[in-house]
């Protein structure tokens, strides 16, 4: 049986499959996106599928302690939208 890797939400801090969650990274070089396919170089960060969890993380900047560094409300928009995709994936 194969290892599932697991990773804890920034927001409702539990933890859960890898394949579940959204990932943030901070490049090498210093810059920060969200990583859809969780391949890309750097430290990655991971929120729930879920808006409370990202209105958590956002508000105790969850995610700008996990990098050191700011967070723009960019990334943060990103976020929401990434979020509502999959909402509207999972109810059609």
């Amino acid at each position: 049986m194969k290892k599932v890797p697991m990773r804890q939400c920034l927001g409702c801090r539990e933890m859960k499959p890898k394949k579940e969650l959204i990932r943030v990274v901070k490049a090498p070089d210093g810059s920060i996106s969200i990583d859809t396919k969780g391949k890309k170089p750097g430290r990655g960060a991971y929120i729930c599928y879920d808006q409370s969890c990202l209105k958590k993380a956002i508000k105790s900047k969850a995610i700008e302690r996990a990098f050191s560094s700011p967070i723009s409300t960019e990334i943060y928009s990103q976020l929401e939208s990434e979020l509502a995709q999959s909402e509207t994936e999972n109810n059609g």
